[in-house]
């Protein structure tokens, strides 16, 4: 008797460690999620705790998710102005892990296991992201070029880091923002925009399928260069930018050159001074980090659209 009650209970126990064992693992089924991250795909099965956020655009847009206190290191605050005030005291606990592009082995050191950052940060001569998934470290690339790909960016993170009902709010928000600039301008005819990065051998501007272009539609205004569509970024002759006759100068403000060197270049440039737009000092400046796709999408049209049509604006 004695053996068959031990065995019973050697059974029974068996049967138990195999129940928990099972539970256990569908549990883990169910916390893990796929995501398409543009053709990629993403299985998430805990929420990340260690993030890096490659790019001032993703690193504003955790703060404004709350998810600052996630990120272990940032990269390309050199193409940053700073964080909006909103956003100041968050921003300032964010650890730097490089000023200007994020290096291999900086990434892989990290102790990080996501990252979200812009895709240029990404490619042969820059982080691979085979490698860095073989590191164990999941990557979400930050690569929108429509209002619907960087909402759902927004929505996939807030499902990640468990705050959808934020992110939510947040998209609603610059819907709704970018909405009223719309109605404000709507009628207006769109102004005609040379977009200004840097100078050098030619103008340095943005293309038609750059989500910059839709930025600048959005605010009212037309990408003179916005038949380009096979490069997002590309170097235009000063004379090419003569001949589209913009009526307005759209310069991008980061750290070198300054906003004031870039402008004393356009106007001692022979082309672009001759420009009636530049002999009447119609510049608008915006941070590259606006342009890019983040969280500043509603700020990046108000500032633009108050500068195409300030009437209509009530500037």
């Amino acid at each position: 008797m004695r053996f068959e009650e031990d065995m019973r209970l050697k059974i029974w126990k068996r049967w138990i460690a195999v129940m928990m064992a099972l539970v256990m693992t569908c549990g883990a089924a169910a916390l893990a999620e796929t995501y398409d991250n543009y053709g990629r795909s993403i299985t998430i099965d805990e929420v990340p705790e260690k993030v890096l956020t490659l790019g001032p655009n993703c690193s504003e847009l955790f703060c404004a998710l709350g998810l600052e206190d996630r990120i272990v290191g940032n990269s390309l605050d050199n193409h940053s102005r700073g964080p909006l005030p909103e956003f100041a005291e968050a921003y300032a606990k964010i650890p730097e892990l490089t000023y200007s592009s994020a290096t291999r082995e900086a990434a892989i050191t990290s102790g990080a296991t996501f990252i979200y950052g812009i895709d240029w940060e990404f490619g042969s001569d820059a982080l691979d992201v085979d490698e860095l998934e073989g590191y164990g470290i999941d990557v979400y690339m930050n690569s929108a070029s429509t209002m619907d790909e960087i909402f759902q960016e927004i929505s996939d993170l807030g499902d990640i880091f468990g705050v959808p009902e934020r992110a939510e709010a947040f998209i609603a928000d610059q819907r709704r923002r970018i909405d009223a600039v719309a109605q404000r301008v709507a009628g207006e005819a769109p102004v005609r925009v040379l977009v200004y990065d840097a100078g050098g051998d030619g103008v340095f501007t943005c293309g038609g399928t750059n989500f910059e272009t839709l930025l600048i539609e959005m605010a009212g205004g037309k990408n003179v260069f916005d038949d380009i569509t096979d490069k997002q970024w590309t170097t235009v002759s000063y004379e090419e930018a003569l001949a589209r006759e913009p009526e307005l100068i759209l310069i991008h403000d980061y750290d070198s050159p300054t906003l004031e060197e870039k402008i004393a270049s356009i106007q001692a440039d022979p082309a672009l001074s001759q420009l009636e737009c530049v002999k009447q000092g119609r510049f608008c400046a915006i941070e590259l980090e606006s342009v890019l796709p983040g969280d500043r999408m509603a700020y990046a049209v108000e500032t633009m659209a108050a500068a195409f049509h300030p009437e209509a604006m009530g500037e």
